[in-house]
């Protein structure tokens, strides 16, 4: 039978700011609990408890997981959902006009408030493990840090660790060695492959076009999985199921019922009528309390009215259902064919208001329709063992399909020095392999999280939009700054402990992290 993985890629760069008692960009993680990665566990948990048959694919990166399990920042985000509901209730008095609305939102937070604390108990990361223990969610990993492994070509090394320790995080998180891998931004580079099967990974995807152009050309486009030379089976994501749910101009979200992202209170408001959720003298930030829909392309918005939103949300997933039924009927019966359909996690809430319920409604319409199997990529390859063997070709899912949102004149800059500090991280493990004292691999292991996070695809891609650019900037430049100086210090035979503490106070995460994977052939 036809199988539809949809695969859902949870993703956020590694922002913990322990030297500030509030961060802005802190906020990009609570704002993705609340409105993303809680509903959707509640999506999970009423399609299990409704006995409703499916799976999906779910990549937990190893920055986000990290994050999701750090006492700081959890006992921030539970003060994070006081102020907004304390927020969400005085707007009623405020304003009569938006009193529903608002009344909505103090409900939806105060479920929030349940569903982390009593009913997942503050580890979402067990949360989503317990539903893979259930059989219907597949956990993959992600590299390390989210880097954008194509860009790491001259230094393999660097590329090797990215996915090593990424494969080792997930071991302490889950008990287990992951199946599969997202590549981050789905960037592929000639012999990726033989990195992945020294993690025993079994399975990637590459964008539609890595692997329609592969060598040689698949037999069965991107409706069938083929193996590499090197073992790891590659995937190609369908860009019609995408294009229906991304595109700002064909896709669902764009639909004017829906609610508007970006007119949030939080920009709308005076200053002093955010108090309590708004530090004093801090930049003006969201929110989540957003009360008109998207309503048509000017700048006037009609207030949000959630049940035509709903009504949209079932439309829209029965014709994705319909869709996908369509797509199948169309391809020859010589196969049981697989459309891989991945998207960002975030979209689903956060970015999408409705999103989850979407989700929701697309899998039971499915069940229902019987047209196709919901399945996932690990699952496929066990009921599908022999399949065509080609090398991919060089791909991504940004803009054109290959490397220009990350190799920009905005962020070109940074790569020099990256190769640079990946040079001596691996210059400075060959130094020390034979046996070093517990300062001095302390030093190369906090080494290899400056150069890691240094590394993080998020950096460059926020130079390139624009979006947060300073920030952006600024990160990359103190991990790559920090990472000099502790260089620079081992280059001398001399261990600076103060400052080794301060840096690890501050890049907290991988805590066992394994520097030999630095060491050159």
């Amino acid at each position: 039978m036809a199988s539809l993985a949809l695969i859902l890629h949870a993703h956020l760069p590694f922002v913990r700011h322990p030297e500030h008692p509030d961060f802005l960009e802190e906020t990009w993680l609570y704002e993705a609990i609340t409105e993303s990665y809680l509903p959707l566990l509640n999506v999970l948990d009423s399609l299990v408890r409704d006995g409703v048959p499916f799976a999906l694919t779910l990549s937990l990166t190893p920055t986000l997981c990290s994050m999701l399990r750090d006492p700081l920042l959890m006992e921030r985000y539970g003060r994070y959902l006081e102020a907004a509901l304390a927020l969400a209730a005085r707007e009623p008095d405020r304003d009569p006009a938006i009193a529903a609305q608002a009344r909505f939102y103090h409900e939806r937070l105060s479920a929030c408030q349940h569903w982390f604390f009593q009913r997942w108990q503050g580890d979402l990361v067990s949360a989503f493990e317990s539903f893979a223990e259930r059989g219907v969610l597949e956990i993959i990993t992600c590299a390390a840090t989210h880097g954008f492994l194509p860009l790491m070509e001259p230094s393999p090394e660097a590329m090797r660790a990215q996915i090593l320790v990424a494969r080792d995080h997930y071991r302490e998180c889950f008990g287990r060695d992951p199946e599969g891998i997202w590549l981050p931004e789905c960037g592929y580079a000639a012999g990726l492959e033989s990195l992945l099967a020294e993690a025993n990974l079994r399975w990637f995807v590459t964008d539609a076009h890595g692997l329609l152009f592969g060598n040689p050309r698949p037999r069965y486009a991107i409706y069938a999985p083929c193996f590499t030379p090197a073992g790891p089976a590659v995937f190609g994501r369908d860009r019609e199921s995408s294009r229906q749910v991304w595109s700002a101009e064909e896709g669902y979200p764009g639909d004017p019922v829906y609610r508007d992202f970006y007119r949030d209170i939080g920009f709308d408001l005076p200053q002093e009528a955010l108090a309590g959720f708004l530090p004093p003298g801090a930049p003006r930030r969201f929110t989540g309390l957003k009360y008109h829909r998207i309503t048509g392309p000017g700048p006037q918005k009609e207030l949000y009215h959630r049940p035509w939103a709903m009504e949209a949300a079932d439309r829209h997933a029965a014709h994705f259902v319909e869709a996908r039924a369509r797509q199948f009927a169309a391809l020859p019966e010589t196969i049981e064919p697989i459309i891989v359909a991945p998207f960002d996690a975030e979209l689903f809430g956060h970015w999408w208001f409705e999103g989850p319920e979407f989700l929701d409604l697309v899998i039971r319409k499915a069940a229902a329709r019987n047209a196709f199997t919901l399945t996932t990529p690990g699952r496929h390859l066990a009921r599908h063992p022999r399949q065509q063997m080609l090398v991919p070709s060089a791909s991504s899912w940004g803009h054109k399909g290959y490397w220009e949102v990350w190799l920009d004149e905005a962020n070109a800059w940074v790569y020099p020095h990256l190769h640079a500090a990946a040079r001596r991280m691996t210059e400075m493990a060959n130094r020390h392999r034979e046996a070093p004292s517990a300062p001095v691999a302390e030093t190369l292991r906090q080494m290899a999280r400056e150069l890691l996070l240094a590394q993080a695809s998020d950096w460059a891609f926020l130079m390139k939009t624009g979006t947060a650019r300073e920030y952006a900037t600024r990160r990359t430049r103190e991990h790559l700054l920090r990472f000099t100086r502790l260089y620079d210090g081992l280059r001398e035979g001399r261990v600076d402990e103060a400052f080794l503490a301060h840096c690890r106070e501050r890049d907290n995460l991988f805590p066992n992290l394994d520097w030999r994977y630095y060491l050159s052939a």
